[in-house]
């Protein structure tokens, strides 16, 4: 079988640390649950995440070099 998450097109995506995660919903001032989800069927999420994690999602972009977004991993 194929893992999908290695192909070249995916972007990287890590679970992001809880001290990271803090930061973050600080500084946007929003909850965990305010973030856009993923369902842990994606095939491009790492095989350590679970339910309640956030991803963080590092794709190239043509205007800033790189972009990165957040996803909550939800059944």
């Amino acid at each position: 079988m194929v893992d999908v998450s290695q192909h070249e097109l995916v972007p990287e995506h890590r679970v992001l640390e809880d001290s990271d995660l803090e930061g973050l919903l600080e500084e946007y001032r929003i909850k965990r649950t305010d973030l856009p989800k993923i369902k842990t069927s994606d095939p491009a999420l790492p095989e350590a995440a679970t339910v309640g994690d956030v991803i963080q999602i590092t794709r190239d972009s043509r205007t800033t070099d790189t972009a990165t977004v957040y996803r909550l991993v939800i059944e």
